[in-house]
């Protein structure tokens, strides 16, 4: 019955993403406490795009924010797939309606040069292992309707993934200072949104280390070429049709979002 029951949830966001019309909230079938049930229809879903020849390029960090985990009766992140077809390029216009009920964050990007498969890894092999950061915008997107989430529900429908912008030029670990890097985006002269590397978990590399030890616990290690999106900088902002965002991050450039 359970196994059951995952299915006809996942299939039930998969539709989502074709129809594009969002479902009613997951977490009144599953259970509200249930995130394992959660993760299980998420991995559902992550099996059948493989299946369909989607390639999986990376992860995603979600709930990296204390306050939002409070909010949520949590005490850690959460993770979704990244896969190719998620990639946007700066600037380049994102069609109406291919993301549901779009929003922007944003965040500091790490593209893997070495595997992360080993137990229980520290700071020193996740620096070791990372050949770059730069600027990101995530395009976040919900096939719950309204963006009526709790914990399973983002979590099942893969950590409310949508998209995702690289910025064009690579930085180097050696000389940035993450911790207190500053965020500013902007949507043409206005500023929307503001932050700091310490809002990601007290450190943005403490949160791609937190993923690293969790992908290897569940069987899905990062490999090279891998980009981690390391989570929000700032608050994220309701996106719409005619609007672009830049984010500046200091040391890191910017990178820029577009919706036709």
């Amino acid at each position: 019955m359970s196994n059951s029951l995952h299915a006809g949830i996942a299939e039930q966001l998969h539709a989502a993403y074709g129809s594009g019309q969002p479902i009613a909230p997951i977490r009144d079938q599953l259970g509200a406490g249930d995130v394992a049930a959660a993760y299980a229809i998420q991995e559902l879903n992550t099996e059948r795009w493989l299946a369909s020849g989607r390639r999986l390029v990376g992860r995603k960090i979600g709930l990296t924010s204390v306050a939002v985990q409070k909010q949520l009766g949590v005490d850690q992140p959460d993770f979704g797939m990244l896969f190719a077809d998620m990639a946007v390029c700066d600037g380049e216009p994102v069609a109406p309606g291919r993301v549901l009920q779009a929003k922007v964050e944003a965040e500091i990007a790490f593209v893997l040069e070495r595997d992360l498969t080993v137990e229980q890894a520290t700071v020193a092999d996740l620096m070791r292992s990372i050949a770059y950061a730069t600027a990101a915008i995530e395009i976040v997107g919900s096939r719950i309707a309204n963006w009526d989430i709790r914990l399973v529900d983002t979590v099942a429908d893969n950590a409310s993934s949508g998209l995702f912008v690289l910025g064009n030029t690579p930085y180097r670990l050696a000389g940035l200072e993450l911790r207190a890097c500053t965020m500013q985006m902007t949507r043409g002269e206005d500023v929307v949104s503001t932050g700091v590397g310490h809002a990601c978990l007290g450190h943005p590399l403490n949160a791609a280390l937190w993923l690293a030890r969790k992908m290897v616990e569940v069987g899905r290690p990062l490999q090279a070429g891998d980009i981690i999106l390391s989570g929000a900088l700032g608050p994220m902002v309701a996106a719409k049709s005619g609007e672009a965002f830049e984010a500046q991050i200091d040391g890191l450039g910017s990178v820029r979002a577009a919706f036709a």
